[in-house]
């Protein structure tokens, strides 16, 4: 009863938009006692909400950074929240290995070893940023799981400018990029039922920097990194842009229909880039994105590839 007391003030408190509303009017509305709605106050305060209280005026919510289950809002399936794990993927796949369902949502203040692709580090400084692994079991192939990556840049991109009114790019397959410095990774794993090629689980980990800032990263970062408001505040909490996020892909499931907005986002092609797969490495001029989304490049000798894997990075110009 005190857990739902507590959301259900929230909930009166955020459509307010920022008024107060007397404790007498939340306890007749709320169908609770005085005491109930001033117990749920503190517990939202607590959790980090900016909540200002008045003898005469009452209650209002003024923002604040809540990293709590509440603040993610309206959800469809279990969340796990935790200060610091070592990374929200592995979390989230241990939880797909014991069947836990579609949607799963795994959030964390911290990661201890945050991963990237390609096994780099991801740092993740504590606080700062939005941590999250949310576990899918759509039907697809194991062909198609690039798809989903797709569909979480875009998912990124949608949340970020609903809830921040910021414009982000992406470079494919899955940076996504702000005032030209990189805000955000995703690193897409998955289990795979071997006869039958369909994808078991699909555990999606996004990295969004929010408040860091270049002092919160090694050196050889602070040149190319970015964050949405370097050092903060920002406007809206971690839990809260973490869980729009998510019902963003969620959204997008089962069919990822949003391969033209994705291109529309992409600022690859047209340049000159520098390609590494885990063969070799090589100049080329990225030419578009195709229909399963890959990007087709020009090789300097003249051929054409169609790169389902691998990692691209702008170049200045064509080389000689």
């Amino acid at each position: 009863m005190a857990s739902n007391t507590k959301q259900a003030l929230l909930q009166a408190l955020s459509a307010a938009e920022g008024g107060y509303i007397s404790g007498q009017r939340l306890a007749e509305t709320l169908g609770v006692s005085r005491a109930a709605v001033h117990k749920a106050a503190a517990a939202l305060a607590a959790q980090g909400y900016a909540l200002h209280s008045s003898p005469r005026r009452g209650y209002r919510l003024t923002g604040g950074d809540p990293f709590c289950a509440e603040a993610v809002g309206s959800y469809p399936a279990p969340i796990y929240l935790y200060d610091s794990l070592e990374s929200s993927n592995l979390t989230a796949k241990q939880l797909a290995l014991t069947g836990a369902p579609h949607g799963t949502l795994v959030l964390t203040s911290h990661q201890q070893a945050g991963r990237g692709r390609m096994g780099r580090v991801f740092e993740s400084p504590a606080g700062k940023g939005v941590y999250l692994s949310l576990l899918l079991r759509p039907d697809l192939s194991a062909a198609d799981a690039q798809t989903v990556t797709i569909g979480a840049a875009v998912a990124v991109a949608r949340a970020v400018k609903a809830l921040c009114g910021l414009e982000l790019s992406i470079k494919w397959v899955n940076d996504l990029y702000y005032q030209g410095r990189k805000v955000c990774g995703i690193l897409t794993e998955a289990g795979t039922d071997i006869e039958s090629g369909q994808l078991e689980w699909l555990v999606v980990g996004i990295g969004l920097n929010l408040t860091t800032s270049p002092a919160d990263w090694p050196e050889e970062l602070a040149r190319t990194a970015g964050s949405l408001y370097p050092g903060g505040p920002a406007p809206v909490g971690r839990a809260a842009l973490a869980g729009a996020i998510a019902r963003e892909l969620l959204a997008l499931c089962p069919d990822f229909s949003c391969l033209d907005e994705y291109r529309a986002l992409c600022f690859v092609p047209g340049h000159w880039v520098t390609v590494c797969t885990n063969r070799e490495t090589y100049a080329a001029k990225a030419l578009f994105i195709d229909g399963c989304g890959q990007l087709v490049v020009e090789r300097e000798n003249g051929r054409t590839v169609a790169l389902r894997h691998g990692e691209v990075s702008i170049r200045p110009a064509r080389t000689t």
